[in-house]
């Protein structure tokens, strides 16, 4: 089951998160690499920025979350993770298909570029990678991070991107935008 994830589950998230997040050892480049990979004030400090998580709950238990959050004018899907004793199971297609469907304008979703499976994940759901130069554009416009994450992300654009049209891409075919 999909719900809303509220202050009472705040310690699971965080849980869940670090879990899944393991993921990334030896990914993540080891200076921006921290254990725990998310701290408590870290997360608290992405709700109140509006991170909004969601959860998937099987036998009562959270196995997997993702947040959404309204940035401008997209949405962008934060911190999706699944336990790692429930990877491989399809709670993350799960997860993404809801917050898809709650989202009335374009998506944007932020990875670590050595990721390999994060991407494949999010291409598998019909996003396409930007170019380096849209993608820096796009982690400065959206995202608060570092500029050595910037350095060492990608970003994943959806269809209702793709279709909009924007000035500073106006020049550019629909490929020269993609990876």
């Amino acid at each position: 089951m999909i719900r809303h994830c509220d202050e009472r589950d705040f310690e699971v998230i965080w849980g869940i998160v670090n879990d899944g997040a393991r993921a990334y050892t030896g990914v993540i480049p080891a200076d921006c690499w921290t254990e725990p990979y998310m701290s408590r004030n870290g997360l608290r400090n992405e709700i109140e920025d509006g991170v909004v998580f969601w959860g998937c709950e099987e036998g009562g238990t959270l196995v997997g979350v993702m947040g959404i959050q309204p940035v401008k004018d997209v949405t962008l899907i934060r911190h999706a993770y699944v336990r790692t004793s429930s990877q491989k199971r399809g709670i993350g297609g799960r997860l993404l298909s809801h917050l898809l469907g709650m989202a009335s304008g374009p998506v944007l979703i932020g990875t670590w570029t050595d990721a390999v499976w994060a991407i494949r994940f999010y291409e598998k759901y019909g996003f396409r990678l930007v170019d380096p130069q849209e993608k820096d554009r796009l982690l400065k416009k959206y995202w608060g991070i570092p500029e050595r994450q910037i350095e060492t992300s990608v970003v994943l654009v959806d269809a209702r991107w793709l279709d909009q049209p924007r000035l500073e891409t106006k020049h550019a075919s629909r490929g020269d935008r993609l990876r």
